[in-house]
């Protein structure tokens, strides 16, 4: 928890608290007291941290706060929606290829390295479709 709240106190300050504050609403000072783990009177609430995360555009107490429950926080990059009949003939389609190695790498009852790697590109693929497609729902 230490890590988090030093990672908290160091986006504050080496991200201009007293601008930051402002932006957050809320005072300079009171800011800066929130931030510091070593002052027990103030504690940061949800909404300070996520005023931190969103007008500093630092993760590093995100990233710590994952760190402390075995997680990483992997950046997502959305792809451009597509028309939403496209989009889904397109995950159709790829669906489709996934199910077809599948099929036929069981056919002989093994599964070899390379129709593993295979297996696995193909369903990367069927997954970037299906990311696809969400993009395209929200836009439509």
């Amino acid at each position: 928890m230490d890590n988090f709240l030093r990672s908290c106190q160091s986006a504050v300050l080496e991200n201009e608290a007293k601008s930051l504050a402002a932006k957050m609403g809320v005072a300079h000072v009171s800011l800066l007291q929130r931030a510091n783990p070593d002052n027990d009177a103030h504690h940061l609430t949800i909404e300070h941290l996520f005023g931190i995360l969103l007008h500093t555009n630092d993760l590093r107490p995100l990233e710590a706060l994952a760190d402390e429950f075995g997680c990483d926080v992997v950046a997502r990059h959305r792809p451009a929606p597509k028309p939403l009949l496209a989009a889904l003939a397109h995950l159709a389609a790829e669906s489709g290829d996934v199910k077809r190695l599948v099929y036929d790498a069981t056919i002989d009852n093994h599964i070899s390295q390379h129709e593993k790697a295979q297996g696995d590109k193909a369903i990367q693929e069927a997954i970037d479709a299906l990311q696809v497609l969400r993009e395209s729902l929200k836009a439509a």
